[in-house]
């Protein structure tokens, strides 16, 4: 059921502080604008990942910048509405800063729950499915306590930051569209087959391929990636009986349509 025509929004890979400060904070005037006008009427917010081009934070420090839009975060935390925020691969060293300052709740690998009698599997999508060995060993080191550890605690945070920002901006995508593999091939699609084995979903949403789309794996069962906010602006809402991605642009949304 849905209670007074309330909706649950989802977005990923903004990718905040990529391109420089400039840039950066053009996109994110955008994303705090979207969040404005989504509050009205949302009954909880997914973000999938990656909202962060790079990101660390410390026991007594945090990455600067970024304070219109953490302080929308907290403003709609505020208001009573769930935040759910995902590690993604570019910002997988949020610890508890933003757990602790927003009033989000933080998840680290896949979430399965029920949306309106929906059931939803989310995930950033990083390192799932078949293939991609190299970045699932990158990510097995990014992950290790011991390393975590040694690049908390012995770099000074300005050097701990400049390596994160400058290898990250090092592995960026080209800003153009990825190539989309076939329903038969993407790997998160291949993932979520596997997933269907073991239970049922409705949807299964996805960020990270930064290639938005909605595709049928079955008569039940649709599979979502909600794109990026680089190039596509995409994001997605679910009203309770219709998933729908929707492009953000400057006047307000428009039906995303391939």
């Amino acid at each position: 059921m849905n209670p007074n025509d309330k909706k649950v929004y989802f977005a990923s890979d903004i990718h905040l502080g990529l391109g420089g400060f400039e840039k950066s904070l053009v996109r994110e005037k955008r994303l705090v604008k979207w969040l404005n006008e989504i509050k009205e009427d949302a009954a909880a917010l997914y973000l999938l990942g990656d909202v962060f081009d790079f990101w660390h934070d410390w026991k007594r420090a945090a990455p600067q910048g970024f304070t219109r839009f953490l302080g929308k975060l907290a403003e709609i935390s505020d208001s009573g509405i769930p935040i759910h925020l995902f590690t993604g691969n570019h910002d997988i060293w949020i610890y508890d800063y933003l757990p602790r300052e927003i009033g989000l709740t933080l998840h680290r690998k896949e979430f399965k729950t029920e949306i309106f009698g929906k059931k939803f599997y989310l995930a950033h999508g990083d390192g799932m499915g078949p293939g991609d060995n190299g970045y699932k060993l990158l990510k097995w080191i990014f992950t290790n306590k011991f390393l975590q550890w040694c690049f908390k605690h012995l770099l000074h945070p300005d050097f701990s930051l400049w390596i994160g920002q400058t290898w990250s901006g090092s592995r960026r995508i080209e800003i153009r569209e990825p190539e989309f593999y076939g329903i038969d091939k993407e790997w998160l699609i291949l993932h979520s087959k596997e997933e269907l084995k073991k239970e049922h979903f409705d949807y299964l949403i996805y960020g990270h391929r930064h290639l938005p789309g909605i595709h049928k794996i079955d008569e039940k069962t649709t599979y979502v990636n909600l794109g990026d906010w680089i190039g596509s602006f995409t994001y997605g809402v679910f009203n309770g009986e219709v998933f729908e991605l929707k492009k953000y642009i400057e006047k307000g949304s428009i039906e995303f349509k391939k």
